[in-house]
């Protein structure tokens, strides 16, 4: 494809971001960067239709991207404009600081999203596929009454309160914290298993029967950790999207399974994904865009949007990728460079992507 045809896809883009309305050849004309004729213009725009990079709802009607139009638009024709400082103030300020509370960190970012971008916004936690299990702890808290406290190596914690038939005597509190943590203690969270719990119920109600429901407790903690948690705000504005069809919306908010899935096995850097090419997503004429927030060097989840595919990437890809590294930065805590979000998707970025990404 030569430049000029290039040139008049990120037009049509741009022009049908911004009108919502098909492009037609006498408005690409008019555009400063475009200096040839409008028959020129067809015989080019004819040309990225049939090559799949636009197309005609009518007859009579001007073109509208396709997703493979606006997949070329994003990897190779667009500049993301640069946020400016009060945009940065504003989101600053939104967000929060070192003080913050995590989970609330990640909520008011999301909110920000949704209130900037009028688009839902998706926040995810990252399974710990890599951690271990760091400390495992059984904490008397009343008359028979037991609190255990489940620690993995990349931070999180888990505690499940558990009553039992009776209270324990040091000796077995001690026998049983010995054990476990001879069991668990460097286990990856991957490998815990049902059937490691049920080996390990075995084994200590051999020892003493009132001591399972503590191997039970810990079993149903590790679960949890094994589990994506997934949260979707601001569904209503996909509801009130002209371009999303509203079933299809109903649907995908009922049942997030598979967007937590492709949240789970997205690459890190930003991420832009259409329903068109993924089934996960649901939303036939949708777009995801998304990007990790670390902790300690370590992924900690994902933030991002969902809306049309017909959306502000040049806008929004500043706003995700300037939240996930400020999250990044305030959860970690250091004394670190002053965060400005990216003005371009890197091509270390890229070479993340998936080829069907690209």
């Amino acid at each position: 494809m030569d430049d000029r045809k290039l040139k008049i896809l990120a037009a049509v883009v741009d022009e049908y971001v911004r009108t919502g309305e098909p492009v037609g050849s006498k408005s690409i004309s008019k555009l400063e960067n475009i200096n040839v004729s409008s028959a020129t213009i067809r015989n080019d725009m004819a040309a990225l239709e049939q090559m799949g990079y636009l197309e005609q709802p009518h007859t009579s009607a001007g073109r509208v991207p396709t997703f493979k139009g606006y997949r070329l638009y994003i990897d190779e024709l667009m500049t993301p404009r640069d946020l400016t400082d009060e945009e940065k103030r504003r989101l600053d300020e939104m967000l929060g600081d070192h003080d913050t509370p995590e989970e609330l960190l990640v909520q008011n970012a999301a909110t920000a999203l949704t209130e900037i971008t009028q688009c839902a916004a998706v926040v995810s936690n990252a399974v710990p596929r890599f951690s271990v299990i760091s400390k495992v702890e059984v904490i008397p808290t009343g008359k028979r009454l037991y609190v255990i406290l489940l620690i993995t190596s990349n931070g999180s914690i888990k505690n499940k309160a558990c009553r039992l038939e009776f209270d324990l005597s040091h000796e077995q509190l001690d026998f049983f914290t010995h054990y476990i943590e001879e069991n668990l203690s460097g286990v990856s969270v991957n490998d815990l298993s049902e059937d490691m719990f049920d080996k390990m119920v075995a084994a200590v109600s051999a020892y003493m029967v009132s001591l399972s429901p503590l191997v039970k407790g810990i079993c149903e903690l590790s679960e949890d950790l094994r589990q994506q948690e997934l949260t979707v705000s601001g569904g209503e504005k996909l509801l009130s999207c002209e371009d999303l069809d509203k079933m299809e919306v109903v649907r995908f908010i009922e049942h997030k399974d598979g967007l937590s899935e492709l949240l789970e096995n997205a690459f890190s850097g930003i991420q832009v994904k259409f329903g068109a090419e993924n089934d996960s997503l649901a939303i036939g004429n949708s777009s995801l865009i998304v990007s990790k927030y670390r902790k300690g060097g370590k992924e900690a989840g994902s933030l991002g949007i969902i809306g049309p595919m017909r959306v502000d990437y040049k806008k929004i890809i500043p706003y995700v990728e300037y939240l996930t590294q400020k999250i990044s930065y305030l959860m970690d805590g250091s004394d670190d460079d002053i965060i400005n979000a990216p003005t371009d998707i890197t091509e270390q970025q890229k070479g993340e992507m998936t080829d069907g990404e690209k």
